[in-house]
């Protein structure tokens, strides 16, 4: 059963000149569908003004569609008065942890959801605890976010929405902002509630790197999905790619310049122990 749901999708933003007249029209969504499943890790590529962010906030009802519907848990976001049960079921990551965190300490600031639920106190700390441990900062919990690096405090921002117990959590560029070591955390954390929580993640991001490990993608350009399968059926259309202004993973394109030389390796190769195999396997 799916989680998200989108049909014939379509959001407008509506863009005014200097004098606040004359206003233009751009289409950031286009007829979209698509249908992801409970449990599943999903990413969502494409370059910048692709309408991937867009799509995104769409899924958690902070944009309302100009045309089309999607369907959280089967709720329609367009119902207003559906707002709160829409963004329990589907919580959002953004970009900027430091846009995101609000407590002076991260146990105050994970707690702020569940308080907002009007839960018990004990039960709030129940929560609390259980989320720093799933994201492995149980350890930083009196910690000013401040004093945190990056990547920690997007674990913190992360935390703060597992607490809320979402069935769905979409990371909407989460580790744009981090050094390669943050990049990582971030996302051991997401594969980690999907693999053992089976919490549904959608990410969306423009690092090829990121998505080999989803079980399925969807590239955007021009606010439409031009593309879409498993990492390594998207993979294997290098050309494709590079035309949408999008790359690959760089062990990808290695195999893919190889093959081009003659050497005779299968395509969609996306991960260093693969490409090894293959040329091992060469007599």
């Amino acid at each position: 059963m799916p989680i998200i749901r989108a049909e014939k999708l379509g959001f407008n933003y509506v863009q005014y000149n200097d004098e606040n007249e004359a206003p233009e029209t751009i289409k950031a969504i286009r007829d979209i569908d698509l249908s992801i499943e409970k449990g599943s890790f999903v990413a969502i590529l494409g370059h910048n003004g692709s309408g991937k962010s867009t799509l995104a906030k769409q899924m958690n009802a902070l944009l309302m569609p100009t045309s089309g519907t999607m369907w959280v848990d089967g709720i329609d976001t367009a119902g207003e008065d559906e707002l709160w049960k829409v963004r329990q079921k589907a919580g959002m990551v953004f970009q900027n942890p430091d846009n995101q965190i609000i407590g002076t300490v991260v146990d105050e600031d994970v707690a702020f959801g569940p308080e907002n639920l009007g839960m018990p106190t004990d039960d709030i700390w129940t929560r609390v605890d259980d989320a720093l441990s799933k994201v492995g900062m149980l350890g930083f919990r009196d910690r000013s976010p401040n004093r945190l690096s990056g990547g920690q405090k997007q674990r913190v921002a992360i935390a703060g929405v597992v607490a809320m117990h979402p069935e769905c959590i979409v990371l909407d560029e989460p580790t744009a902002m981090l050094d390669p070591n943050g990049r990582r955390e971030v996302l051991e954390v997401a594969r980690e509630l999907n693999r053992k929580e089976g919490v549904t993640v959608i990410l969306i991001t423009h690092y090829m790197e990121e998505v080999i490990y989803a079980d399925h993608v969807y590239v955007m350009d021009l606010g439409k999905i031009v593309m879409e399968g498993t990492p390594r059926e998207v993979f294997s259309r290098v050309d494709e790619l590079k035309a949408l202004k999008l790359t690959v993973p760089q062990v990808t394109e290695l195999a893919y310049e190889l093959k081009k030389a003659g050497v005779k390796i299968p395509d969609g190769i996306i991960t260093p122990e693969e490409l090894v195999e293959a040329l091992c396997a060469i007599r």
